[in-house]
């Protein structure tokens, strides 16, 4: 499960005067957001705009009652099938800056942005094949990261750069990874399995969501604003020609035929969170699908929050089967509707 749930200092009556005060109240909000998370009962949650005190006061108690442990980190989460081996904190602004030489843009327009991805190391624990028979590579390790990319629509070359980052750094958590469960084997990123979620910030036609669902984008994509980003992200990332590529295997699990907007308010309505899996080794098996567009119209809803909505982003949850030796392109064969 991915889901911004609206910090309480950005849900302001100026932003949301569509919405009653009541049901923009955290208090009201909080406990809607909880029970739509228990509702759907996902296995890995990952959240955003989690204030230090509600995760620590509210959503960690609450959720240990029901077996999960969570990570944290200001500006994750795994239930009982899995085992947390290590957590990484992915702080752009501090990759921009050791990354700045060369580009002035990177020191300027990419360090001031204090946005940051999360990373759970996992491991499905034993008893979880207790029920099979045959079991093969029950060791491998799945990595689940959570992202929330700067959100200035002007400042589309620095989520491309923060996204970018991200790539890198996932790399080397897992090439570490890789070591350690398959000593004296050669790093292969497809050898960790990976989870990549969150709120981009990034429509599906931006060079974000290029670059991570076709592992690559030109040098020369317009997002970059011809910023001179080229030279300090060379020595970042591979390149093939006048391309920028990553070798991670990902599809997004929620295509725009099937989920028109994930952020709905008055004044936009898009696409803006995802949910990304590594393809070579995960199959999707069921979607929670929109809300229906006849609801909203007759429930008169212009915009998120609602009495009966509590984030302006709507949760995506998806039911994912680890594929090891079956084949991996089965597709799709689920789709849970709301309301």
């Amino acid at each position: 499960m991915c889901y911004n749930v609206l910090c309480d200092k950005y849900a302001t009556r100026q932003m949301y005067g569509y919405c009653p005060s009541w049901a923009l109240s955290w208090e009201y909000r909080k406990k809607a957001i909880l029970d739509e998370i228990r509702h759907y009962s996902a296995d890995i949650i990952s959240l955003q705009e989690i204030e230090t005190e509600q995760f620590y006061n509210f959503f960690l108690p609450e959720l240990k009652n029901e077996g999960f442990e969570g990570i944290f980190s200001p500006k994750s989460r795994a239930k009982t099938i899995f085992a947390l081996i290590k957590e990484h904190l992915i702080e752009f602004n501090q990759l921009a800056m050791a990354n700045a030489e060369g580009s002035d843009n990177m020191l300027n327009r990419v360090m001031p942005k204090d946005n940051i991805g999360l990373a759970a190391l996992l491991k499905i624990k034993d008893s979880a094949w207790e029920s099979m028979t045959e079991v093969t590579q029950i060791t491998q390790p799945l990595l689940v990261c959570t992202a929330h990319i700067h959100w200035d629509p002007e400042f589309c070359d620095v989520k491309l750069v923060q996204t970018m980052m991200l790539s890198n750094e996932l790399k080397s958590i897992i090439d570490e990874a890789s070591h350690s469960f398959r000593p004296g084997h050669k790093s292969d990123t497809n050898s960790v399995q990976l989870l990549l979620c969150g709120d981009f910030n990034s429509l599906p036609d931006s060079g974000v969501i290029e670059f991570l669902s076709k592992g690559r984008v030109s040098m020369d994509h317009g997002d970059f604003k011809d910023m001179g980003y080229k030279s300090c992200l060379q020595r970042l990332l591979s390149n093939d020609s006048n391309e920028f590529t990553h070798s991670f295997k990902l599809a997004s699990a929620y295509s725009e035929d099937i989920m028109p907007h994930t952020n709905y308010t008055f004044d936009f309505k898009g696409i803006i969170d995802y949910i990304f899996y590594t393809k070579t080794g995960m199959v999707p098996l069921g979607l929670l699908g929109p809300i229906s567009n006849d609801w909203l119209r007759d429930n008169k809803v212009v915009g998120c929050p609602h009495p009966h909505i509590p984030s302006d982003h709507f949760p995506l949850l998806v039911e994912l089967e680890l594929m090891y030796t079956a084949s991996q392109n089965a597709p799709p064969n689920g789709l849970i509707n709301r309301r």
